[in-house]
């Protein structure tokens, strides 16, 4: 994020920390869990009826995913310790596994299934306890990318919907056509409580004109019972590892990366559009959402369904009516587990025509794929990462068409490369990590983290920019930079700082020079407290306050991630510097 340039109001309405009224919350919560529940309940039933088993399992794997589902998403909302993430990030079942899920269940059974789903879930469960270790890796443009790919994904079995066999020819897209005037003119005129309706308005309307045709399925919603539980249908485990199990076990290992990778690109995007001023990444909340992401996933794995992600539901719904209050994702979880036991309820949901679900969804995955792009801009875009989004994104329309040697990867890792965000995520990574190895040796010094290491810190710095053939201004800039950075960094409290170590990483970059400074994670964000300073507050000190200055006019920009035990601000400095306006 460069410091020089605060991005102004969102437009957002409540912001992650705020409470609207009970009845605002618990009608968003319904609003998302009534759009969502569809989407929720296709992906299993596609896997299951794909691989051909039982419709009593069948049942209860759609009803554990709707469990699991609710659960995931209020541990999201809440955030205990290093679970959950504190914001309105909607979970459920990840697309990215049908294709190895049905591969798994036709091959070795539901027990198979389960027992490849828990050892998956690991994975981002190691990914979100050493978070930091792979922030080189997985980067904004990744993220971006991921995001921009999901819409791509997505759109096929979505568009299918817009078809209506046996209606008269104009119902499906009246209908359709209906939603997507209604939703789209109130989003884009209206004002007030009226915005935050748009979705549910639109989609009703969409119903009611598809039902004169004869869309809304009455009779499932008639032959359905109020209150009912799944058949008992546990499929238990596979403890055997015979020659299926190792044959599967590395594609869903590396599916599980891919839809980690799309949490991350779920909550960083929902942290970008939540607040009123935009705000540095929280890496400690992606941390937690990571872990319940993989929590879920275990969860999933012994109660033998398909595994979750972070639905990017909620964060196109925050965009589009203002509201990004926590406590509307703990209604939404809430109303997941009680329609999980509420068949008329379910049936009233899926009776909503196929035509007016994909025009509701076409506006989302817009709304989505413009998210996608400002991750990718929000730490600025150059040549290298221009290219990596260019040429990862299409790969992933590439492969997902069908269109890129379709006949060498259908087969390959249980057609893992078939899926676009799996494709286009995968190449974004590889292009990264190369772009990382082949990067000049970068010089490290590691020390205590006191101010009493500056000498060490300037000698080191000097011979720096000695390497580098920068003149002695250069290695100054560098040097009151280094020292208004440990400033910021060293807290107030003397003896909390004693045990601490400082990494200090420089090399050089396009020109400029890159400072990377590691310590053990402090409080409160560098870059938010850089942007604070053109509002004249009160929260800093003036001691900080005039660090804080000084480290704005050396750097041509600042950026800080702050994980669980660890802080990493990384300092660019300008070889011709031009002070900040």
């Amino acid at each position: 994020m460069n410091t020089n340039n605060p991005s102004g109001d969102t437009g957002i309405r409540y912001q992650p920390d705020e409470r609207p009224p009970a009845t605002l919350a618990l009608g968003l919560g319904l609003q998302l869990a009534v759009l969502s529940i569809a989407a929720i309940i296709l992906v299993p039933t596609v896997v299951m009826r794909a691989a051909g088993t039982t419709e009593a399992y069948l049942s209860w794997a759609v009803s554990a995913t709707v469990v699991v589902g609710g659960v995931a998403t209020i541990l999201q909302s809440i955030r205990i310790g290093r679970i959950g993430m504190g914001y309105l990030l909607i979970m459920g079942p990840s697309g990215a596994f049908i294709a190895v899920c049905i591969t798994a269940i036709t091959e070795g059974g539901p027990a198979m299934l389960a027992t490849l789903v828990v050892i998956s879930s690991f994975v981002p469960l190691v990914l979100s306890h050493r978070l930091s270790l792979f922030q080189r890796l997985l980067t904004p443009t990744v993220a971006g990318t991921v995001i921009m790919l999901i819409p791509i994904t997505i759109m096929p079995p979505i568009f299918n919907l817009l078809s209506a066999p046996g209606a008269p020819a104009f119902a499906a897209p009246l209908s359709a056509l209906a939603t997507i005037i209604i939703i789209s003119g109130i989003a884009l005129k209206a004002t007030g409580v009226l915005r935050l309706w748009a979705p549910v308005i639109g989609v009703a309307a969409g119903s009611i004109i598809g039902g004169f045709f004869g869309l809304y399925e009455v009779d499932r919603i008639a032959e359905a019972s109020w209150i009912g539980l799944p058949p008992n249908e546990w499929p238990g485990f596979d403890l055997d590892f015979g020659p299926t199990f190792w044959a599967l076990l590395p594609a869903f290992l590396l599916v599980a990366i891919i839809s980690t990778i799309r949490t991350i690109s779920s909550s960083v995007a929902i942290q970008r559009i939540s607040w009123r001023q935009s705000r540095a990444v929280d890496f400690q909340a992606v941390g937690g959402a990571i872990t319940v992401d993989g929590i879920s996933n275990l969860i999933s794995g012994l109660a033998g369904t398909i595994p979750n992600t972070a639905n990017t539901l909620g964060v196109s719904m925050a965009e589009l009516t203002g509201v990004g209050a926590r406590n509307v994702g703990i209604a939404t979880g809430a109303v997941f587990i009680a329609m999980a036991f509420l068949p008329k309820v379910l049936a009233l949901i899926l009776a909503i025509p196929g035509p007016v679900i994909a025009a509701y969804f076409a506006i989302m995955l817009a709304t989505l794929f413009v998210v996608g792009i400002k991750i990718v801009f929000q730490d600025g875009i150059d040549y290298r990462n221009g290219m990596i989004v260019g040429i990862a994104f299409l790969v992933g329309v590439g492969f997902q068409s069908g269109l890129i040697f379709s006949e060498y990867i259908s087969e390959f890792a249980g057609g893992f490369l078939r899926n676009g965000m799996n494709a286009g995520g995968f190449t974004a990574i590889l292009m990264t990590l190369f772009v990382e190895l082949t990067e000049p040796r970068r010089s490290r010094i590691e020390m205590t983290f006191d101010f009493s290491v500056l000498p060490k810190i300037r000698d080191f710095l000097n011979a720096f920019a000695s390497r580098n053939s920068w003149d002695t201004a250069m290695a100054n800039r560098l040097d009151a930079a280094a020292e208004e950075t440990l400033l910021t960094l060293i807290p107030q409290d003397e003896e909390e700082h004693d045990r601490r170590r400082l990494r200090l990483t420089a090399y050089r970059e396009e020109g400029d020079a890159v400072l990377e400074f590691v310590v053990s994670s402090g409080e409160g964000n560098i870059q938010d407290r850089i942007a604070l300073l053109s509002e004249q507050t009160d929260e800093i000190p003036v001691e900080r306050e005039v660090s804080l200055r000084l480290l704005r006019h050396l750097a041509s920009s600042v950026r800080h991630q702050q994980y669980h035990e660890t802080d990493i601000v990384t300092v660019r400095v300008k070889a011709h510097h031009q002070a900040p306006p």
